[in-house]
């Protein structure tokens, strides 16, 4: 059940996966780039390190072979992913990621047929991307069989970390507009700011919601097979944000530009403290709607998400290990069942708008 490899331990995530680990039993190896920042870790929770890169396939291959498994936790995952994906498929290793972004789970899912036929589990998001939101899709999915549009919007307190910013700075060359939809079962491009709606959440607030893009727009697509998706999260737009996005966006598709940026990040930026994470909550809301205008909706409640992220990564490590899934790649709904997030503690799934009590 311990046999297993951590990637990317000494960032912010990482290190809460750690925490989590540990608490439950487990003893994985850590890894990553640089032995200065493993080996002071390793010793702070007496657990076997590995200095490892990316760049050589062969050797990566042969550093994972014999693991069960590699817990995949260091951004930008649209780097960093596929080289470990390919390194796991040589050596027979089940792989787990946290990421969020749409490239990664399209080029995870590549990988099926290979991991099938190998035996292996492969799941990218297995934190808060996408972890509540792809149980939710999928619950409200499975009460319309004939869905065709389906709605995902969240509200996630807290700050970002120097990955999670990162990863975003990766991201933001790649859309034209600033945002992305799913239309007819393809991604499109949708004007960032465009068509934000009000959402009332599980604890009553009402929200100013806006299309951006989610990992759902993948892994809903995947899981449900609903052919036009939504994501919204609250990011009130004004046209001067509008205008700063035109006009640096061109700025960060310059490489050095951008790994600049993100050294400039790594410096300066930390996620949120320990009272944020335990006294934050998420919340988000799903609708699924059909040609004939039936709706089904529901919302969900649960923990701040970095905190979610290491507890959901770690039982989601514990499940694969227990032989508790199907082989292939599988978004973590698929993988697990839609009530997974109701097994991470505090989580709670309302049908109809729960009544506040003030």
């Amino acid at each position: 059940m311990n046999n297993w490899l951590l990637y990317g331990a000494y960032g912010y995530t990482g290190r809460l996966i750690i925490e989590e680990a540990v608490q439950r039993g487990h003893k994985p190896v850590l890894a990553g780039r640089n032995k200065d920042k493993l080996i002071p870790l390793a010793k702070l929770y007496d657990l076997g390190w590995l200095e490892l890169g990316l760049d050589d396939g062969d050797k990566l291959a042969t550093a994972v072979a014999p693991f069960d498994l590699v817990f995949h936790a260091a951004g930008p995952f649209t780097i960093t992913s596929d080289p470990m994906l390919r390194a796991c498929l040589a050596g027979k290793t089940h792989y787990v990621d946290i990421t969020g972004e749409i490239g990664v789970f399209e080029n995870t899912f590549h990988y099926d047929e290979a991991a099938r036929q190998n035996n292996l589990v492969f799941i990218s998001g297995v934190g808060f991307d996408v972890v509540p939101s792809d149980c939710l899709a999928n619950y409200v999915a499975d009460k319309l069989p004939d869905a065709t549009e389906l709605e995902l919007a969240i509200a996630a307190l807290g700050s970002a970390s120097a990955g999670t910013t990162n990863t975003m700075l990766e991201l933001l060359p790649t859309l034209k507009k600033g945002s992305v939809v799913r239309r007819n079962g393809r991604y499109q491009s949708h004007s960032i700011g465009q068509d934000a709606k009000q959402v009332t959440f599980s604890n009553g607030r009402t929200r100013t919601v806006t299309p951006l893009p989610w990992g759902d727009l993948a892994t809903a697509y995947r899981s449900t097979g609903i052919p036009n998706i939504t994501t919204y999260m609250i990011l009130p737009v004004s046209p001067t944000m509008a205008r700063f996005f035109r006009l640096y966006r061109p700025l960060l598709a310059i490489k050095p530009v951008r790994r600049l940026a993100q050294t400039i990040v790594a410096r300066n930026v930390t996620g949120p403290d320990e009272t944020a994470r335990q006294t934050g909550r998420s919340y988000l809301y799903a609708r699924a709607t059909n040609q004939r205008g039936t709706a089904v909706e529901a919302w969900l409640e649960t923990m701040e998400g970095y905190q979610l992220t290491a507890v959901a990564g770690v039982r989601a490590v514990e499940k694969i290990l227990n032989g508790e899934t199907t082989a292939g790649t599988l978004t973590p709904a698929q993988a697990f069942g839609v009530d997974f997030v109701l097994e991470i503690e505090g989580t709670k799934r309302f049908d109809k708008l729960p009544k506040i009590i003030s």
